[in-house]
């Protein structure tokens, strides 16, 4: 074994990508001393994209002050390149689930409004290119928060402006804290008012960087297809997809674009529709940007073995995570892939996608709480890696003779 590659995503709740990578490494030495590694950090556009991003490019991360789902006021971070010209803006650092605590998780409720304001703050900086990770939103606002940050109004029938100016704070942009848009208030938009935005909006390009492909509103859409992990129940996913509908039309009418069915408008509770609309967005998968930064496919000509892998492995993998987008690289240059998880479900469709192995690095009979122990997963990944090289090591041994 000359040359691996480690491209592993982030067992998120438990290793960063950094941290997993590294036990794999370890794995691998033990059999293969000798074996030149290349360790790729990667994410699909949630947790750990600031990170990569930020030392593909030579950047820095940047502290910054906004508001999180329920517009209490948090310390936060993003990046900006390192010739100053991109921010990178992980959206779950601000707008993310674990932000929430579990009793108050409610997409009704929760507000996308602090990722406009860390836009706010690097277009303030003399950003102008935005790479815009939409993974692990608390939200379902179609990122009417974040554009009310960025100056655009929403008005209900009375032309009032929905999410009310509640009180002075001179510490904020427009000095004042505001309720931001929510799921909850998407259904009384009747129209937008487009004077007020910050002017820079208009040489500005935004990429969103997103790992789902799916629609808008509908079966298949934000709401009923994430807003329950988010907290709702059957009545709030109903009324939340009513609201994305009726906002799709208003977008129409404003705009003049369908967003409806475009792939990927549904990420981030609509955030990918409502940067396509008005911020006139690309929609990449995540992945597929990342590797392109990372320059990828040279980093990895010549390589005998890639091992990728992530928290859970099932026939969402195949749906533009992380895994799927090393394997299709891999696949042009006739790369094997060997696939680690903290579990495997639909093994059959992985295989039959081209994975060469697929491996659970958890022990059973276990609870989640020891799988997800960092200490413990550590261990198991480079367990499991080692013994993947040992069977290499005697395949390459009987093939030898």
């Amino acid at each position: 074994m000359h040359k691996v590659v480690i491209a592993i995503d982030t067992f998120k709740g438990c290793l960063s990508s950094i941290e997993a990578e590294k036990a794999a490494t370890e794995g691998i030495l033990s059999v293969f001393p000798e074996c030149d590694i290349i360790s790729l950090p990667v994410a699909d556009g949630g947790e750990g994209m600031l990170d990569v991003l930020i030392a593909a490019t030579q950047g820095k991360s940047i502290t910054a002050y906004a508001h999180d789902p329920l517009m209490e006021r948090r310390e936060t971070r993003y990046g900006i390149s390192g010739d100053g010209q991109t921010a990178f803006i992980e959206m779950a650092n601000i707008s993310g689930l674990p932000l929430v605590a579990v009793e108050q998780r409610n997409p009704m409720l929760t507000t996308s409004y602090g990722t406009g304001e860390l836009i706010f703050d690097a277009l303030e900086r003399g950003c102008r290119n935005f790479i815009i990770g939409l993974g692990g939103s608390a939200t379902n606002d179609a990122g009417s928060g974040m554009l009310q940050a960025l100056g655009f109004r929403f008005l209900n029938k009375e032309g009032n402006e929905l999410g009310n100016i509640t009180k002075d704070n001179p510490t904020h942009p427009t000095g004042k804290v505001i309720n931001g848009m929510c799921g909850q208030l998407i259904s009384e938009v009747v129209s937008i008012d487009f004077s007020s935005i910050h002017p820079a909006l208009k040489e500005s390009h935004f990429t969103a960087a997103c790992d789902v492909k799916n629609p808008f509103y509908g079966l298949n859409g934000a709401a009923y297809i994430f807003a329950p992990q988010k907290g709702a129940d059957e009545k709030m996913v109903q009324e939340l997809d009513k609201g994305l509908e009726h906002i799709a039309n208003i977008i129409r009418k404003e705009t003049g674009r369908d967003i409806s069915v475009y792939p990927g408008a549904g990420a981030a509770g609509g955030m990918g529709g409502g940067m396509l609309a008005f911020l006139r967005a690309e929609l990449k998968p995540g992945i597929e940007l990342l590797l392109n930064v990372l320059n990828f496919k040279e980093q990895i000509k010549g390589a005998n073995l890639i091992i990728t892998g992530e928290g859970k492995s099932d026939r969402q993998t195949l749906m533009g995570k992380v895994p799927f987008g090393i394997l299709r690289e891999a696949q042009k240059q006739h790369i094997p892939v060997i696939l680690l998880a903290g579990s495997v479900e639909d093994c059959g469709l992985l295989s039959h996608a081209g994975f060469q192995g697929i491996f659970s690095i958890t022990p059973s009979p276990l609870s989640l709480e020891q799988a997800m122990e960092p200490s413990f997963a550590r261990m198991n990944i480079k367990r499991t890696v080692e013994q993947i090289c040992r069977i290499l090591a005697i395949n390459d041994a009987i093939c030898s003779k």
